[in-house]
């Protein structure tokens, strides 16, 4: 099948062209200015934007933690994602403890493959480090996986400073690279615990987000970038939330480390006054690192509009009322973590483009080229480009909406940007070549891919 989409404006990171798109199968053949293919099916694009398909490179779909499981499976998941423009993800394939890697990249195969509505990728989490799987890395890097997650947190999950050296050299023989959720375990414990002993209880949500300060992000940050500069490798800061973060972040560049960051827009929207909310509400907004205080906001909007910070992605965790609610009696067994992939484009649009902080040209790179590039999908994905995937977004910038419970595709029973007001919004998305979602609506489900990544 032929389809070409005439009349739209083509956005990229360089630049807006209006040109029109010949797609063949789930490819694109060509891009030009007033092309004509007989036969093919005409897409009136006139008056809209069409973006590279957008990807969400941090997601945690089918994830068992805290006692239960995040409520968007890949299926609900990525029927969120694929409504609101993301046309791939990389999820998070986690090995647990005594796992080889293959049994945790098997374990993710069995819960994404034929359940996904858009394409997606892993990055693998490494718990368990040992010779066995450092000589095990070659052949997952050689398949397709270039990138992975480390923690600085969590106990079932955290990696010592020493084992931090020794991955990240791996890496480095490798090509690959990791990116790290860095937080200091040792000051989140220290201040649950002074919680405890002050109140005799970890009730109210409001305390919550003191546990986890800025300076315990900052510190994370600061140690993990000193290792990679013994290193001598590049790393990357994952959901960026605090100025203090972001400051040791700029000290290593103007040392001359090379530093990807990403940040999300729940800590670009969204503040710790969430936490003060009665009736339990604030447990929905947990998630770690906490929401910050607002002034943390334009710090990292001036680093979106300065290019300094290379990805916008969501974090997506989700979990429905009753699953936070197990934390009603003590805030830290709240399972951390919220959704985020079907509002991300349009929020960014609406609160970035259309307010201006940052231009239609960022959004895709912050969107979909930076994170294709970074993770290794380019130019298979990531560009409206002769040869590349026929992910396509057409985006209505008059439309008029708001967000809502009541219209989403996530399986969850609440909306933490409920009654938002968005101008712009993804009409149709296409997944190589096939129409997938129109205006916030499932066309197709269930039709996605794996992407191996890195492979020439």
């Amino acid at each position: 099948m032929k389809r070409l989409f005439k009349g739209g404006t083509i956005v990229s990171g360089e630049g807006m062209k209006q040109l029109d798109i010949l797609v063949k199968g789930e490819k694109i053949l060509a891009v030009g200015e007033d092309l004509e293919f007989r036969d093919a099916e005409i897409e009136d694009v006139r008056g809209k934007y069409l973006f590279p398909g957008f990807i969400d490179a941090h997601t945690h779909m089918a994830l068992e933690v805290s006692g239960t499981i995040t409520a968007d499976k890949f299926d609900t998941g990525t029927k969120a994602e694929i409504a609101g423009g993301t046309t791939c993800i990389v999820d998070f394939a986690t090995q647990n403890k005594g796992e080889s890697l293959k049994e945790a990249l098997d374990n993710w195969h069995k819960k994404a493959d034929g359940e996904s509505s858009c394409d997606y990728a892993f990055h693998l989490a490494i718990s368990d480090w040992n010779e066995k799987v450092s000589e095990e890395l070659a052949q997952v890097v050689a398949d397709g996986i270039p990138s992975f997650k480390l923690y600085m947190t969590y106990d079932n999950m955290i990696v010592d400073d020493k084992t931090m050296y020794e991955i990240l050299t791996r890496l480095k023989e490798l090509g690959g690279i990791a990116g790290v959720h860095c937080e200091n375990n040792g000051i989140i414990a220290a201040r649950l615990n002074e919680v405890l002993q002050e109140k005799g209880n970890r009730l109210d949500t409001a305390d919550y987000p003191g546990t986890r300060p800025p300076a315990a992000e900052a510190e994370a940050i600061n140690r993990l970038l000193k290792i990679a500069k013994c290193v001598d490798t590049p790393v990357i800061v994952v959901h960026l939330s605090s100025a203090e973060g972001y400051r040791e972040i700029q000290h290593a560049r103007e040392d001359g480390q090379t530093v990807y960051v990403e940040t999300c827009p729940q800590y670009l929207l969204m503040d710790e006054s969430k936490y003060f909310l009665p009736d339990g509400e604030g447990r929905k907004y947990m998630i770690a690192p906490p929401l910050r205080k607002k002034k943390n906001q334009q710090v990292l909007w001036e680093a979106l509009s300065e290019g300094r910070i290379q990805t916008i992605c969501t974090d997506h965790c989700s979990f429905d009322t009753a699953q936070k609610n197990m934390g009603a009696e003590d805030f830290s067994k709240t399972p951390c973590g919220m959704p985020g992939g079907e509002e991300r484009p349009a929020l960014i649009y609406q609160f970035g483009v259309n307010e201006g902080r940052i231009t239609l040209e960022q959004m895709c790179k912050y969107l979909s080229e930076n994170p294709a590039k970074l993770y290794r999908m380019y130019p298979q994905k990531g560009t409206l480009s002769p040869g590349s995937d026929a992910d396509i977004v057409v985006w209505n910038p008059e439309t008029e909406w708001t967000i809502s419970k009541e219209h989403q595709q996530t399986n969850i029973d609440y909306c933490p940007m409920e009654g938002t007001k968005i101008k712009g919004r993804a009409e149709k998305v296409f997944l190589r070549g096939q129409l997938a979602a129109e205006n916030g609506e499932i066309i197709a489900e269930k039709t996605g891919r794996y992407v191996p990544r890195g492979i020439s």
